[in-house]
């Protein structure tokens, strides 16, 4: 995320919104047209009506729903420090009692607004041990999370505090079924005279009700690379993981303990049985097919924390397909979701489905193999535009969040129908974390570059009879 350098499109006027079915789609790609044939083109599924701007002149959304700013950069959180900017991915915990505990990321750099200010103007009292790298006086590890707890019968958040201290470029991350938060490293930085530890790695937040900060270690066994986001399957305990690189690979990670990740595991990369190195981007040659349903096998990572950013070449050298920037990341009904920002022959994104084996991550995997598919490529700004966080609805839709200028949430249903949830007309930033309460009351959204966490509430359930 954060280094989109879309352009402003020009806003499209609800009454001519437009969709693209799946299979008119297949067919779109496989010819290769610059242009859709006619008749692929229809009107846009639109269960929640059109879009309507907030008197702030802010968002754009449907008749029935109303958005509350939660959450500002700046703001003085209960453990004294200032709330950082750029926040990014997050996820949902139930609290109870109508309580939701949030764990959300924020993609900074040391120049950037964070948890002591801008400058450093605040004093935090931090216990050295609980900051995985100090830095040095001219390069600060601003990264981390910050946990808040929302009251979804008032609308306000209760209390909210510093939770991973010292890391560097959080972007994504993804929910573990034991309550916890995987926060990723977006970046591959080593060890240097401002540095004094090696970065590109996952941590472990717990969700909790009261404040503490994460002990911040780094999960090497799940590989030091240009992290992204995972989603873990919760039947095995096996971890998915995207890589935010042009040319990145999809991993897993079978722990050797379901549940603890900080006991190792093995590091795995996704191959195309039928197709070996196959390079699923669509930039040229052979594309990716729509729809259908590839076999897959997983090849061994050797060297998990190289000193090089080399982990997706020793897939590739394997035969692991290619993928065009891997970004957002989701577990479904028993099926994995992630969003490729760059892929797709006009590079405005793909998204894939990944279904695993029956007896994913063991001996018997190969008699009866997971399957890789390309859910949907629109090749169409107006419909889709660089998809980056993703979440499915409670409802059984995706949710995605475009990381471009002026940026839409958009939903798919699994009949392929597309559809607007918000458009932000506030100014030029993405959207960044969308996820549902686990209520499914409230949708929390970040818009990154103004430091804002929003609440979105209104009739979600509208859709169940579209």
């Amino acid at each position: 995320m954060r280094k989109s350098k879309s352009t402003r499109r020009t806003f499209l006027k609800q009454s001519s919104a437009i969709s693209m079915g799946f299979f008119g789609l297949q067919s779109f790609i496989m010819k290769g047209c610059d242009d859709p044939p006619s008749g692929v083109l229809q009107q846009m599924n639109m269960p929640y009506g059109q879009l309507f701007a907030d008197k702030k002149k802010m968002l754009k959304l449907p008749k029935g729903f109303t958005y509350k700013i939660i959450s500002r950069q700046g703001d003085k959180m209960s453990d004294g420090l200032l709330t950082p900017g750029l926040p990014d991915g997050m996820a949902t915990f139930d609290g109870g009692e109508g309580k939701v505990i949030v764990v959300r990321n924020h993609e900074l750099v040391s120049a950037d607004f964070g948890a002591a200010g801008k400058t450093n103007e605040v004093n935090p009292d931090i216990p050295p041990e609980k900051i995985y790298d100090l830095g040095s006086t001219k390069v600060r590890c601003k990264g981390g999370t910050t946990t808040f707890i929302y009251d979804e019968t008032t609308g306000e958040i209760e209390s909210s505090w510093l939770s991973l201290v010292g890391t560097i470029r959080n972007c994504a991350g993804g929910s573990t079924p034991w309550n916890s938060w995987v926060s990723c490293e977006e970046t591959f930085v080593g060890k240097s005279k401002n540095l004094k530890k090696l970065h590109g790695y996952n941590f472990e937040v717990p969700a909790t009700l009261t404040p503490s900060i994460a002990d911040p270690i780094p999960l090497i066994a799940m590989g030091r690379f240009n992290h992204e986001a995972i989603c873990v399957d919760p039947n095995t305990g096996i971890v998915y993981q995207t890589e935010d690189r042009n040319d990145s690979s999809i991993y897993r990670f079978i722990p050797n303990e379901k549940g603890n990740l900080k006991a190792g595991g093995k590091l795995q990369a996704l191959v195309i049985k039928s197709n070996q190195k196959k390079d699923t981007r669509n930039w040229e040659g052979d594309p990716m097919p729509i729809n259908k349903k590839m076999e897959v096998e997983w090849v061994d990572i050797k060297d998990v924390n190289p000193s090089k950013d080399s982990i997706r070449y020793q897939a590739q050298e394997q035969g692991a397909a290619i993928f065009a920037r891997g970004e957002g990341m989701w577990f479904g009904d028993k099926e994995v979701y992630f969003a490729c920002t760059s892929g797709g022959k006009k590079k405005w994104g793909q998204v894939f489905r990944y279904v695993p084996s029956p007896n994913e991550g063991t001996d018997l995997e190969n008699q009866q193999p997971g399957t890789l598919e390309l859910f949907l490529e629109p090749n169409d700004r107006e419909l889709l535009q660089n998809c980056d966080n993703l979440t499915v609805a409670p409802w059984g839709d995706i949710i995605m969040c475009e990381d471009r200028a002026t940026p839409n949430i958009v939903g798919v249903t699994p009949s392929g129908e597309m559809y607007r949830i918000a458009e932000n007309i506030g100014g030029p930033s993405e959207f960044a974390g969308g996820v549902f309460s686990p209520s499914g009351k409230t949708f929390f959204v970040n818009i990154q570059h103004f430091g804002l966490t929003l609440a979105i509430t209104g009739p979600w359930d509208r859709t169940k009879n579209s």
